[in-house]
């Protein structure tokens, strides 16, 4: 009896072990990490901009007469370095410089003198930035303070090549990037290690999304540490436990596996006849019947030719060279005949469907590619039934 008892309470703890490794998968399948679908305070990005010139162009640069601002800056530049350009400012005539913009990002926590990529674009009508070099530009903040010094040679991803007869480009070659261009002069002071509390902001801001997060939380902290204070921020209090250690913290909270929870929305883009529906959309029970009428007009003129000899009409043109009876007489003139076609094409074969109650996604997919709709189709009738009161989603026009 023991012995029976024994294997009876292993085969049961083999069951729930299969069980749980087979059901393991599909939980997986919809949950994401914390990292995925949340952002730390104080770890984020910044973005800078500034104003700079290239030199070196092969005679692409901006033409100065209609792009002022590149003249004077040259102007500017050259009195910087020592150089009088009083006297010649209105005979400068030069293609090799252009005026761009120059962006950049700066990362979280960058250090002074780490290097940062950098993108520029013309500002004026330069056709194209091959060859050029970036001259020393201030990369500034929202501030308006210098964060980084950008300065380098461009590369560009196209080319444009010009005949008399023929002109070929290549992509955009007016944009280029310089790869470690920037290199960064100020930091921003945040001291992440030494925080007391933290909040976490999630990027699809949801109650229910972010209620499951600080249950994820408290559940791997063991103490109840996190509480959701609105639908896109949880406030993480550090334990005492943990003070001094928040980056070791973040590190582990940010793995933590929580289920998105999201609002039921179907997206249209009629302009490309796209239809993106989510999970949790549901239809109540409607009827559906959609048909189409197509009438085609098709015109086919024909050209109907005069019979040799035949014989003039009134005010019709004369064909000189066509003789009857020995004397030269008025012959048959050349009409156009109009030829209209009208078909009438309605589809008959549409019939009215039920759609249940409840329906899933999948179902409601299969079911409106069973009746034969295209995405156009279902534009219309998902519009149809929203307006019906019967598709429980938000519907969004792009």
């Amino acid at each position: 009896m023991r012995l029976r008892n024994r294997l009876l309470a292993f085969s049961a703890a083999i069951a729930i072990a299969l069980g749980g490794a087979l059901s393991a998968p599909a939980d997986a399948q919809t949950r994401s990490r914390i990292k995925d679908i949340a952002d730390f305070e104080g770890i984020r990005q910044n973005k800078l901009i500034g104003y700079g010139l290239i030199i070196g162009l092969n005679g692409t640069g901006d033409t100065l007469n209609n792009s002022p601002f590149t003249q004077q800056s040259i102007i500017a530049m050259l009195e910087r370095l020592g150089v009088n350009t009083r006297d010649i400012a209105g005979s400068l005539r030069t293609r090799n410089v252009a005026a761009v913009m120059v962006t950049a990002t700066l990362p979280a926590f960058a250090r002074q003198g780490s290097r940062i990529d950098v993108a520029v674009g013309t500002f004026g009508d330069a056709t194209s930035l091959q060859g050029g070099t970036l001259l020393v530009t201030p990369l500034l903040g929202a501030d308006g303070e210098v964060y980084a010094v950008a300065q380098g040679g461009v590369t560009t991803g196209g080319f444009t090549a010009q005949g008399q007869g023929a002109q070929v480009t290549r992509n955009i070659p007016t944009n280029g990037k310089i790869a470690g261009g920037g290199i960064v002069e100020r930091e921003l002071g945040f001291q992440l290690a030494t925080m007391d509390r933290t909040r976490i902001a999630l990027r699809n801001p949801d109650l229910t999304t972010a209620r499951r997060i600080a249950q994820a939380i408290n559940n791997f902290l063991r103490v109840p540490s996190a509480r959701p204070l609105d639908p896109g921020t949880v406030l993480l209090l550090v334990p005492e436990n943990r003070r001094g250690d928040l980056v070791n913290l973040l590190t582990d909270i940010e793995q933590l596996p929580v289920e998105p929870d999201q609002i039921a929305r179907v997206v249209i883009d009629e302009k490309t006849g796209t239809v993106v529906m989510g999970d949790a959309v549901r239809i109540s029970t409607v009827a559906i019947a959609h048909g189409n009428l197509t009438i085609r007009i098709t015109e086919a003129p024909q050209v109907s030719q005069p019979n040799p000899f035949a014989p003039q009409g009134t005010g019709g043109p004369t064909i000189p060279g066509q003789i009857t009876g020995g004397a030269i007489a008025p012959g048959g003139a050349t009409v156009v005949v109009p030829r209209t076609q009208v078909d009438i094409q309605e589809e008959n074969d549409r019939r009215l469907a039920i759609l249940p109650s409840g329906v899933t996604l999948q179902e409601l997919v299969n079911g409106l590619n069973a009746l034969g709709f295209g995405p156009r189709d279902m534009i219309t009738i998902l519009q149809a039934i929203k307006a019906a009161g019967a598709l429980q989603a938000d519907v969004e026009v792009l």
